[in-house]
């Protein structure tokens, strides 16, 4: 874990921002590559994109905000540090989601389209926001056996310290200063999954025959890998039935959606033909 890179003029840049930049990066480029199937024009795409990247900051830094307010007490100018981590994705994914409905509505665009091709630019530009998530030592995972080693003074080891790697002598305002216990890299294993998800969903542009159907495997893929993981994370205090927030979305929310979204436009979408599947690729 390295939360900063470099300073640049005296400020230190941190590796979230960095990763979360590149992801975001790397979205736009999926989106410009598969522009032909949704049937826009580039700056139709860059503007939708600086949009959906605005509201997706925005209401990832919400959620975050309102589920752990009691960080900002006393400082409420730390709200608009996101470039040292503190950004709930479901948030975002909603705030999003909503701008694409509207900004399809208003330009008379094929919402189920543009859906498809913004669902594996989420998934791949996800991905490298998890690694900035590893880096800055947020979104950790759990104590187990064998895992990764956060250092002194970072949160992972403020939440499960390892007593045993207390350094002698010295401390911070008074405490004893120690490293984390084992922890699952529960952020690399989302990064990955992601990864993987995000290339599955272009290979079905191969493969799907109606449109809307690559955004439900989304929903239904990503419901199931977030829901998994997030057993092996530590960072949660506040659960609902047993269960985390994200958990609590993804089932309630992403699953039955991405089901419902899958066999509605399979009976009634759009036909995709080869040829607009593969739009974009030449």
């Amino acid at each position: 874990m390295h939360e900063i890179a470099f300073d640049l003029f005296g400020m230190p840049i941190h590796w979230y921002g960095i990763f979360v930049a590149t992801g975001f990066l790397v979205s736009l480029v999926v989106l410009q590559y598969k522009r032909r199937y949704a049937g826009m024009t580039s700056d139709q795409i860059f503007d939708l994109g600086i949009i959906v990247v605005v509201c997706g900051i925005l209401g990832s830094r919400l959620f975050y905000v309102i589920q752990f307010h009691r960080q900002f007490e006393g400082n409420w100018l730390k709200v608009f540090r996101i470039d040292q981590g503190g950004l709930v994705f479901y948030g975002g994914f909603i705030l999003a989601f909503l701008t694409i409905w509207l900004y399809c509505r208003w330009k008379k665009l094929s919402i189920p389209r543009i859906l498809d091709i913004c669902a594996p630019a989420m998934a791949l530009g996800h991905a490298f926001g998890r690694i900035g998530c590893f880096m800055q030592g947020c979104c950790f995972g759990a104590p187990c056996r064998h895992g990764v080693v956060f250092p002194p003074g970072s949160a992972p080891a403020e939440r499960f310290p390892d007593m045993g790697s207390v350094l002698p002598n010295l401390k911070i305002y008074g405490q004893a200063v120690a490293s984390s216990q084992a922890l699952y890299p529960v952020q690399l294993f989302e990064s990955f999954g992601n990864l993987l998800l995000g290339l599955f969903l272009l290979f079905l542009f191969k493969k799907v025959k109606k449109a809307g159907q690559i955004a439900a495997v989304y929903f239904i893929g990503y419901g199931i890998l977030r829901f998994c993981l997030e057993f092996l994370r530590g960072d949660h205090t506040d659960r609902f039935l047993g269960m985390t927030n994200a958990q609590v979305i993804g089932l309630a929310v992403m699953l039955p959606a991405g089901l419902l979204f899958y066999f509605y436009f399979g009976k009634y979408g759009e036909n995709v033909s080869t040829n607009q599947a593969d739009a974009g690729q030449q």
